[in-house]
């Protein structure tokens, strides 16, 4: 149980000491670009989801 703990402590002390931290303005706007990103992603993803929908049905429809 103290290993477990001794991990702990130690990995707590580095993250105080060895990272280091952005400023909150950074993590807005990075957090900002993020979910722009994501939302485009989406809406990308979505519409080729569509495109390629259409695509097989128009495919099926023709080849009954």
């Amino acid at each position: 149980m103290s290993k477990v703990l001794n991990y702990f402590s130690e990995a707590f002390e580095e993250l105080k000491i060895n990272v280091t931290w952005p400023v909150w303005a950074d993590v807005q706007k990075y957090t900002i670009i993020v979910a722009l990103f994501s939302v485009t992603f989406a809406l990308a993803t979505w519409g080729v989801d569509e495109l390629f929908s259409k695509a097989i049905a128009g495919f099926f429809n023709w080849i009954k």
